[in-house]
């Protein structure tokens, strides 16, 4: 009998050994740890092949069946940079809307089409730059000056603040599936990085204890702690003298050992080669020795070129493989979890379709978005919302028609962009008539552009036939025959009209238009293409070489034109991952654009100007040749000189004007505030600008945005921008009267608060302190309302703000109802850094929680507790 048990057992086991699948490696084995399998595949590997995979654009190993893969991806406020996506309000805006759920749902949206993309590129074997599923997003860096390009970024300047929206925004992306991420988030940069952007390279930032801790780290922490986000990118700047891509105090004393973060380290793009590059830090002689630097430090992973040297390094006894291996296991780890070795039926967001880019419920989460986002500034006498019975309405303003200016930087391509202009004429209807004039150019030198029109076009010297010769080819080389040739009216191409490029193969393309352009007038024209990738020709000679894989620009040279003159002309252009587009635009001199904006105001009931800044104005380490403006960065906080003087000729006209302002920093508008009854801020607000303004500016929907900044009255009143003291800054320190204060925000129905209570008088420190008030929408308008809870402390025997932000809620309020609205403060919302024991605590004091709707103290009232 026992020999026979034995027997079945051995053939029972035979049995159930030969159903299992057949795996050539274990790091194929999906019942195997993560762990375990990251082992077995390091184990696998050479050290040519280990080091082939710390660079950004990983290398493929065939003998082993792993792909090469890119990890460089962007999606800071929809999926960037692969052609069509939902495009959400600039990040800055995002923080406008005060709301945890909606930003939960707006990363919800951006990791599905995320996911549907990656699907799609996979399936046709393309695994390049912006088609992987690590997304270098959000930026959680605090934005202390206004002048910083960048800042338009990130959440705003309060750390508290930043790190709750930071932590929806990367849970929305990761997902919250047991095993497998969604997609990978990066906290970026890190760490106390915030401009100037022409010195990044080079620049050494200088902080207290207080400041890092209490400022410049709080973001990072909370994405660790309470997202689990699984990457992080280090900054270009130095810190304390070192590099943070090579700062073992930054990425594994602080980072990994303190916070508990177990993902990998990416290095912002060339951050490594600033190590040894001439106008770099100069920390390092040579390239093996920067390559070794960064990846004994904590760096795993190298976006630039400097990581192939780690070989040279290795045999200079730099580094060894065992710390190769560590980085190497991390970035395996990452693919790992993303279920890329792995039955795509066992990954649970593997298939989500295709069809949800771009669909019409990810567009109306971009309206909600916009809509959320913007704050009424000031609102006299009832200037809003406007009434539906105008007859006749004037949209003027640079910004009113302008579609870069919705997309701020970082940004997708949305299918059907709606500018302010676009969503007055819509929501006016068939009985108001809407006249738009533009009324002045950006700044000096930004050329206002228009699309050259087939009027001024022609196939051939002769002028016989209005249009371009257009060819498409099949390759990226312009070589053989065209697969199309046709006569274009004009270059205004876009790769998703699908139906018109039968033939063509997406990212291996390429087209060029060709005959003549003849000039109204005589003049400085400035004339362009905008494109990811372009070349312009005008008798032969370059005008404009675009080829800048990364973001759709405007490339323009200024030449003096005769009027009625043939000039021979040739656009060529080549796709590059996905949904490229192509436009010839001009800015056609002569044009008097101040006085067809006073015309039109004239003539109109009501003027609506849309003015402020663009991403051609503000952004990351840029050449702007504008007064005001250097390398990105503003150098002063007002609008352009050639705007405010427009903004007070229409004023002057004596019609009722409403300024909006769309703009991805704080403004300086003070003659503004004195002299107009109304102002909206919508920041950059994406492909819904249009329906979003319009819904708000005519009632149909309450604005409830709050300002995530300072808005300043000058830049004298804040110190120099290199300075990185937070002395002076931000609504924690400043102590000026500021413009408009941080939280601030008004709405179309009035609020009042009731004296706030705290549950108890005393508390022990650790244990949750809770907090209640009472707010009665005291207008005959629904509206929503963003309580903010502020703790100062009466008597800190240490350097604290003036207040701290620890508490937000956006609630609906409707006519004539009360709310309660309680919060519960943890531990990690009062302590501080004690720089004599090296941990957080709570210090022993006495606390004011201060409730209202801004930061601004004659808003607040407070409850008085203490904890011993």
């Amino acid at each position: 009998m026992k020999l026979k048990l034995i027997f079945f057992l051995a053939i029972s086991g035979l049995l159930f050994s030969s159903c299992k699948p057949k795996y050539d490696y274990s790091f194929r084995d999906p019942s195997l740890s993560f762990e375990e399998r990251a082992d077995n595949l390091v184990s696998l590997m050479t050290l040519d092949e280990k080091i082939s995979q710390l660079n950004y654009q990983s290398a493929a190993i065939d003998r082993l069946g792993v792909p090469a893969y890119n990890w460089w991806n962007e999606c800071l406020h929809g999926v960037a940079r692969a052609g069509e996506a939902t495009v959400f309000p600039q990040a800055i805006g995002m923080a406008a809307t005060w709301d945890r759920d909606m930003m939960a749902k707006i990363s919800n949206v951006i990791s599905d089409e995320a996911r549907a993309k990656h699907a799609e590129f996979v399936s046709r074997d393309k695994r390049g730059i912006y088609q992987g599923l690590t997304f270098w997003s959000p930026n959680i860096n605090i934005f202390r000056d206004p002048r910083w390009g960048r800042g338009m970024e990130t959440y705003g300047e309060d750390p508290y603040l930043t790190g709750e929206m930071a932590v929806q925004f990367i849970k929305g992306l990761q997902g919250n599936d047991p095993k497998y991420l969604k997609v990978v988030a990066t906290s970026k940069h890190y760490a106390v990085h915030s401009g100037p952007e022409p010195l990044r390279h080079s620049f050494n930032a200088e902080v207290s204890v207080r400041d890092l801790r209490d400022t410049y780290l709080p973001a990072f922490r909370k994405t660790v702690t309470d997202a689990n986000v699984y990457s992080v990118m280090c900054a270009y700047n130095r810190f304390e003298g070192k590099p943070c891509c090579g700062s073992s105090e930054l990425e594994n004393s602080i980072l990994r050992d303190e916070f508990g973060f177990d993902g990998y380290v990416v290095s912002d793009c060339g951050a490594i080669s600033d190590f040894y590059k001439e106008g770099g830090h100069n920390v390092a002689g040579t390239r093996e020795e920067a390559a070794a630097m960064a990846f004994i430090n904590g760096t795993d992973l190298n976006c630039g070129k400097t990581s192939q040297y780690l070989k040279g390094a290795f045999e200079q006894g730099l580094i060894t493989e065992q710390e190769i291996d560590i980085s190497v296991k991390r970035l395996v780890l990452a693919r790992l979890k993303l279920g890329m070795f792995d039955p795509q039926e066992d990954v649970p967001f593997a298939n989500i379709p295709y069809s949800v880019v771009c669909s019409e419920n990810n567009h109306n989460a971009a309206v909600e978005a916009a809509k959320k986002s913007i704050v009424l500034l000031k609102n006299d006498g009832n200037a809003l919302p406007l009434s539906k019975n105008l007859k006749r309405i004037a949209v003027i303003g640079p910004n009113a028609d302008d579609i870069e200016t919705l997309l701020g930087n970082y940004n997708g391509t949305p299918r059907h962009p709606l500018t302010p202009l676009q969503g007055i004429v819509n929501k006016a209807g068939n009985n108001t008539h809407v006249i738009y004039a533009p009324g002045c150019r950006l700044a000096e030198n930004i050329p206002l552009f228009d699309l050259v029109k087939s009027n001024y076009l022609f196939t051939d010297k002769d002028l016989s036939t209005h249009g371009l010769n257009a060819r498409f080819y099949d390759n990226q080389e312009f070589e053989g025959d065209p697969v199309i040739s046709r006569i274009d009216s004009s270059v205004d191409y876009f790769w998703w009209d699908r139906d018109k490029y039968e033939g063509l193969v997406n990212d291996d393309f390429s087209a060029e238009w060709t005959g003549y352009i003849v000039p109204p007038v005589s003049g400085k024209y400035a004339i362009g293409c905008e494109a990811k990738t372009c070349e312009l020709f005008l008798d032969g000679e370059s005008l404009a070489t675009m080829k800048n894989i990364h973001e759709y620009k405007k490339k323009y040279s200024f030449v003096e034109l005769e009027a009625g003159k043939p000039y021979e002309i040739k656009l060529k252009t080549y796709d590059f991952h996905g949904d490229a587009k192509c436009t010839l635009l001009w800015d056609i001199p002569g044009r008097n654009l101040e006085a067809q904006a006073v015309k039109a105001a004239n003539e109109a009931d009501q003027v609506i100007m849309f003015m402020g800044l663009s991403p051609r104005l503000e952004g990351e380490e840029m050449k702007v040749e504008v007064e005001g403006f250097s390398g990105g960065d503003r150098m002063m906080l007002g609008l352009p000189d050639i705007q405010e003087n427009l903004i007070r000729t229409i004023a002057a006209t004596g019609k009722p004007v409403v300024l909006v302002l769309l703009n991805g920093s704080a403004l300086a508008i003070n003659w503004e505030n004195e002299n107009l009854p109304a102002i909206v801020e919508s920041w950059y607000p994406g492909e819904a600008a249009g329906p979003a303004i319009a819904d708000v500016l005519f009632g149909d929907y309450n604005p409830a945005g709050r300002l995530p900044v300072t808005f300043y009255k000058s830049v004298d009143d804040i110190p120099p921008f290199k300075d990185y003291d937070m002395k002076g800054r931000t609504y924690r320190y400043f102590e000026k009267e500021p413009l408009f204060p941080f939280g601030y925000g008004l709405s179309y129905t009035t609020f009042s608060y009731a004296m706030p209570k705290a549950e108890k008088s005393t508390y022990s420190a650790g244990e949750p302190v809770k907090v209640s008030v009472n707010v009665t929408n005291t207008g005959n308008v629904d509206g929503e309302e963003v309580v903010q809870l502020y703790v100062s402390y009466r008597d800190s025997k240490i350097t604290r703000p003036k207040e701290d932000l620890r508490g937000f809620k956006r609630v609906m309020i409707k006519a004539g109802e009360t709310k309660n609205i309680s919060f519960e403060l943890q531990s990690s919302d009062l302590e501080y850094y004690n720089e004599d024991s090296g941990s957080y605590e709570v210090e022993k004091c006495s606390y004011v929680l201060n409730v209202g709707p801004s930061s601004n103290p004659d808003d607040l009232k407070g409850v008085e507790i203490k904890i011993d």
